[in-house]
């Protein structure tokens, strides 16, 4: 694949994602906040874990690249 046609498929997978973002926050369910995401909170610090965040995106991602694979 010549590097012209790599930098066309790296902009277009950046101008997607992009996208998505754009869309997802204007959604009701925000990736990053969703039920089960760990959030502690003490007088001077803040502990944030996106767990069920992690799990959606890498099942999307496995999924993808499932679909992918199968070519």
């Amino acid at each position: 694949m010549s590097v012209g046609r790599t930098l066309i498929f790296v902009g277009l997978a950046l101008l997607l994602v992009g996208v998505l973002i754009l869309i997802g926050e204007r959604s009701p369910v925000r990736l990053g906040r969703l039920p089960g995401d760990i959030i502690i909170r003490n007088k001077n610090s803040t502990f944030y874990f996106p767990i069920v965040s992690c799990l959606v995106v890498s099942a999307l991602l496995s999924l993808v690249f499932w679909i992918i694979g199968r070519r």
